[in-house]
């Protein structure tokens, strides 16, 4: 079964997206990215907004060797745009979801290096 891309994914944001804790807001979807997100917990029910882990990603790596050649490595918490994230309730701290960056390219795209997690009311 082969159904049309969700444009959601794909990097539209609709105009009535939940960015903040939606507070009372039937939330119907949570699109996960870079920063905290809208949700409700399937394991709690709690309804408020994640907190993000990072990770390393192969982009990372990447943006780390480029500017290796000079003797630098950003490989730290200011290339944190480029790593994976993981989502995890603030109540419960369990993982909701994740986000990885898979794309060794995105080092060349600092407009993709940070997209906002927001959910689409119900």
């Amino acid at each position: 079964y082969y159904g049309p891309e969700n444009p959601y994914q794909a990097g539209v944001i609709p105009p009535n997206a939940v960015f903040g804790d939606p507070k009372g807001i039937p939330i119907q979807q949570t699109i996960y990215r870079d920063t905290p997100a809208p949700f409700n917990c399937p394991n709690c029910g709690n309804t408020g907004v994640t907190y993000v882990r990072s990770k390393p990603s192969l982009a990372a790596c990447i943006g780390c060797m480029m500017p290796f050649m000079l003797g630098v490595c950003f490989l730290c918490p200011s290339m944190d745009c480029l790593w994976h994230k993981y989502h995890y309730c603030s109540s419960c701290n369990q993982k909701v979801a994740d986000f990885e960056k898979s794309d060794p390219c995105a080092v060349m795209d600092p407009p993709q290096w940070t997209q906002r997690s927001f959910a689409l009311p119900g």
